[in-house]
């Protein structure tokens, strides 16, 4: 791992890679600007005025757009700010489903790092494993008893987000990833059917998967409290895996580290001994 004497700024340091990114990083002994809106360095999409303090030193940054913030405008502007401002290397977190299926928004936010002047590495993962216990859309299901959802028999390569926050620290600290487009999955696909029952063997849970069609899940989303658009995003996402249409591995992690990625079997292990699946 090379060095960089000046430090690396981690946008949604709070959050599932963030955090990683951050964990990982420190124990490289790099220096790191841990950005979220309420943290020490702090960092708000919808607050131009918060940028340039949090890019004060960086040399680097790992950049995570919020679904609800304007990628293409916002990421444009703080890349050119970046760029102005010394940073040399943008790495930003994309995904592998809506990039594509042509999604606008990540299309856009890939292609302002791109333009930003800086080197840029993108990132596209699958599904990430830890959804499943750290994402309380599918935790509490899964504490509940039945995981009901819109994907049917469809495949997907679950990603575990250590793999993604790895790639993301070669990318910041290491030569040799920049104008990389990473797709990173994991090395096996199973179905929600097959994850489930993974989840209940290793954590001792009665946990079932209830296959249903895009109709009844949102109505079963919508008695849940969740929102209409929460419901459509949702069953978009669903109806793609269903269809197959990420039925396939991706190379990313291999490329980027020369290892193989992390299988969803272990992910489950140590997350059922951690105590994740425990009410």
């Amino acid at each position: 791992m090379t060095s960089n004497r000046r430090s690396i700024l981690v946008l949604g340091a709070t959050g599932k890679t963030g955090s990683r990114v951050v964990s990982q990083l420190r124990q490289h002994d790099v220096e790191v600007r841990a950005a979220s809106r309420n943290g020490a360095t702090r960092f708000d999409w919808g607050d131009e005025g918060t940028w340039a303090p949090a890019l004060d030193g960086a040399g680097a940054a790992y950049v995570v757009v919020p679904e609800e913030v304007d990628g293409a405008e916002r990421v444009s502007a703080f890349g050119a700010l970046a760029a102005a401002r010394g940073v040399e290397r943008l790495v930003l977190l994309s995904a592998r489903d809506w990039a594509n299926s042509g999604g606008e928004a990540e299309l856009a936010s890939e292609r302002a790092v791109q333009g930003a002047g800086t080197a840029w590495t993108i990132l596209r993962p699958t599904w990430f494993a830890q959804n499943f216990s750290e994402a309380p859309w599918l935790r509490d299901p899964v504490l509940g008893g039945e995981v009901v959802l819109s994907t049917g028999q469809g495949l997907e390569p679950f990603i575990d987000a250590d793999d993604i926050a790895a790639v993301a620290v070669a990318a910041l600290t290491e030569d040799g990833h920049a104008g990389e487009t990473y797709e990173l999955s994991g090395p096996r696909l199973l179905t929600f059917g097959d994850a489930v029952a993974e989840i209940a063997a290793a954590s001792g849970r009665d946990v079932r998967y209830v296959p249903v069609d895009q109709a009844a899940f949102a109505a079963y989303a919508a008695e849940h409290g969740a929102p209409p658009e929460t419901i459509e995003v949702l069953n978009a996402l669903y109806g793609w895996i269903a269809e197959g249409r990420e039925a396939h591995l991706s190379d990313g992690v291999q490329r980027a580290l020369g290892r193989e990625p992390r299988d969803f079997s272990d992910y489950v292990k140590a997350a059922a001994a951690s105590g994740a699946w425990r009410d």
